[in-house]
């Protein structure tokens, strides 16, 4: 028997030090297990069907000359497949999208919508058999085109109010002495992530354990209990290792179909989705058009400003891309409305992705800032960055609220001084490298910092080790690893004391990895269990063989929290060079600078938000899904088909913060899951206009519109700077 600090100094301090990930050699020999790969005896293999046509219903299901297929056991449909519940309020009180609610009628709302599941002995048997069900279909015409003027448009909500408004917005235009109006769009989007969706279920004993991939366990173990009428104790879903989540990884279909096959076959069955079928199931972000009105006095001073976003979802289940939002925390005006509306298509529904709202929303927004700041200059010459400082506000816009920490000018004022800003000529399509024209942009970014309820249960060992449980989320942040090192300062150890166990509903409910409020939300719980743990253990305690264990529940604690605007900001630095001959656009280098809480761990930290800049330039150059209006589908939904930036497009791209902790955080904590992506397109996106001269308001910014800017005499060719559109 030991006490924890018998004979050991007492160490602190290690949250803020660079750490490799603590399971980075099981993830690199192979030892990490994900969802698709664990070894079950006696496994089956589910494998979805899906539609071919974008609206209509099942007419027939030819089963029998499939289940006489070698190795087929079992097809599951809609006319076979045991009922679900549907109607219960889920993640943030929302009700399921009805995708995942699998083979529960025969209506068909769009292409890839599933029909049927084939589950065979092998994956090649349940495959080919899925290849060779014929189900036959009754066509109904369909609607999967996003249009400004659609009549079906409507305000919704989601997240965050519809709409917001305030002041006389045609008053505040009319007094202006610089005014845009302009109209921006993003394309279909999608997450990719290198892991595709994978669930095995099984039934253990009289319970339901489900192994998966996941973005909270008691997430997906609530809406399987809710969906399945089963209590939440007789089911566990696990999920260690997590290939990528980005906001796919909720509840899907695939998760609901394994264990509907389990049920029928009493046997462990896995279903893993294809990357194409990714491209249907897995959410996406929906296409945006986006109409922005800044209006401003002589200095640069903004009196008018109005964000307007349409977006997409299906007909089934209604989902809002809040692009709009992020000009309620940016900038403030006398006359400001916002107003994030929707189209209901015959199209699959989008989903969060990385920086819901934020991501598209800045695009718009920074990039109509940057057009203000063109018509300034005229003038004044008002920078880019100077028009952004000088539109601080001192409040939320809207809310009205106290910021709880909001240093963006220290990020502007850091990252122009890095980037050598000062130097720049702000006359477009002067620069030149050889063929090259060059240019550089800049723009905000903004992302929220909340936190939400979490459980955490820290045990004193005998051995003088402490292991920590909690149902946190690993989706490639090194979450992990950050707990690690809170644990330690909170117990005052070494982190090499302290194991951190995750990915189990068994732990407790915990907050989702989502939102950039995982990292944050765990260690509030962690902390409060490690610190009661501590101050038992130093009244001398003696550690009994099974450990003692305390429990936190932070519900109450994030209760008494004050309302503030709680966000990470951030200052986007781009340079690109563009060849108006071949249509070439190439980043040769990004900084971006952030505040962003206290960082947990610099060495995780600076690789996410370096990687939210990275598909921020795919954002901006390549990302764009294509649907082709006579079959309802997309072309080519593979990653041959839907282009991401490679290494080949990546140039020196760097990170940094400013010193920015949470008072009202136990650790300081914020966010930097999804700030990095956050401006990166638009900052790449000024950098376009200010080499070229043309202004791009259409990502992706693709060689043929930048073949057809030049051809149709933007001015960038000859250097004279016009102020061209494309």
């Amino acid at each position: 028997m030991t006490t924890a600090t018998s004979g050991r100094t007492r160490l602190s301090g290690v949250v803020g030090t660079a750490h490799t990930r603590v399971e980075g050699r099981d993830k690199v020999t192979g030892a990490a297990r994900y969802a698709g790969e664990i070894p079950f005896a006696d496994l089956a293999h589910g494998w979805l069907v899906l539609s071919t046509v974008a609206r209509g219903r099942v007419r027939a299901v030819e089963t029998d000359p499939v289940l006489a297929m070698p190795g087929v056991l079992a097809v599951l449909h809609h006319g076979n497949a045991p009922r679900l519940v549907t109607d219960y309020a889920g993640l943030m009180g929302m009700t399921p999208d009805p995708t995942a609610a699998v083979f529960q009628q025969d209506r068909v709302p769009h292409v890839g919508w599933p029909v049927a599941l084939v589950v065979a002995e092998t994956p090649e048997q349940a495959r080919e058999a899925a290849e060779a069900l014929v189900v036959a279909y009754d066509e109904e015409p369909h609607d999967t085109e996003l249009t400004a003027d659609h009549p079906d448009a409507h305000p919704a909500g989601g997240v965050m109010p519809a709409e917001t408004g305030k002041g006389d917005l045609a008053a505040g235009l009319a007094a202006s002495a610089a005014v845009v109006d302009a109209e921006y769009t993003t394309p279909e989007e999608h997450h990719s992530m290198m892991e595709p969706h994978a669930a095995t279920a099984l039934w253990d004993g009289g319970r339901l354990e489900v192994v998966d991939s996941n973005q909270g366990t008691t997430w997906i173990q609530g809406e399987l209990a809710s969906m399945f009428s089963l209590d939440a104790s007789a089911v566990r879903v696990r999920s260690e290792h997590i290939g990528g989540g980005f906001g796919s990884k909720g509840l899907r279909a695939h998760q609901v179909a394994a264990v509907m096959a389990a049920t029928e076959l009493q046997r462990p069955v896995r279903v893993v989705m294809t990357r194409r079928q990714m491209f249907s199931l897995a959410g996406y972000r929906s296409p945006t058009t986006q109409r922005v009105r800044l209006g401003s006095d002589p200095d640069g001073r903004l009196l008018a400003l109005e964000h307007r976003s349409l977006s997409r979802t299906s007909s089934v289940y209604e989902f809002v891309e809040p692009s709009a939002g992020v000009a309620r925390v940016m900038y403030d005006a006398d006359a400001h409305y916002t107003a994030n509306h929707v189209v209901p298509l015959d199209v699959p529904s989008p989903t969060f992705m990385r920086a819901p709202g934020e991501a598209p929303g800045s695009f718009a927004i920074e990039s109509a800032l940057d057009e203000l700041a063109e018509r300034l200059a005229e003038r004044l010459g008002v920078d880019p960055v100077e028009l952004r400082l000088r539109n601080e506000p001192e409040v939320g816009p809207v809310s009205g609220l106290p910021f709880s920490t909001r240093n963006l000018d220290a990020c502007f004022r850091e990252g122009a001084r890095r980037f050598g800003w000062a130097g720049r000529d702000p006359r477009p399509g002067v620069r030149r490298d050889g063929r090259w024209l060059l240019g550089t942009g800049t723009a905000a970014a903004s992302f929220h910092s909340g936190a939400g309820p979490s459980t955490a249960t820290v045990t004193a060992q005998a051995d003088g080790t402490f292991t920590v449980r909690i149902s946190a989320a690993d989706i490639g942040t090194g979450a992990r690893t950050a707990l690690t090192l809170v644990a330690a300062d909170a117990l005052e150890v070494a982190p090499d004391r302290v194991r951190v166990r995750i990915g189990d509903s068994d732990f407790g409910p915990a907050m989702i990895a989502g939102g950039s409020m995982g990292t944050r939300s765990w260690a509030w719980a962690v902390t409060e269990a490690a610190g009661e743990l501590r101050e038992r253990l130093a009244l001398g305690v003696t550690v009994p063989p099974e450990g003692i264990t305390v429990r936190s529940d932070t519900t109450a604690a994030l209760g008494t929290l004050a309302q503030k605007e709680r966000h990470s900001f951030g200052a986007q630095f781009a340079e690109v060079a563009v060849d108006t001959a071949t249509g070439e656009v190439r980043v040769r280098r990004m900084l971006g600078i952030f505040a962003a809480g206290r960082i947990v761990n610099p060495l995780t930290a600076r690789n996410q938000l370096v990687g939210g800049m990275v598909w921020g330039i795919s954002m901006a150059l390549h990302e764009e899904a294509v649907r082709d209006r006579t079959s309802g589908g997309l072309y080519a939904p593979d990653l041959a088909g839907y282009h991401v930036a490679t290494n080949a497009d990546v140039g020196d791209v760097q990170a940094d913060w400013v010193d920015d902790p949470d008072p009202d955080d136990p650790v300081g904590i914020k966010g930097v899951g999804e700030i990095g992506v956050v401006g990166a397109a638009a900052a790449v996106a000024n950098a376009v206009r200010h080499a070229t001269g043309v202004r791009h308001r259409h990502l992706p910014i693709r060689p043929d519109r930048v073949l057809s800017a030049a051809s149709a005499g933007g001015g960038a060719a000859d250097g004279s700077g016009g102020a061209a559109d494309a």
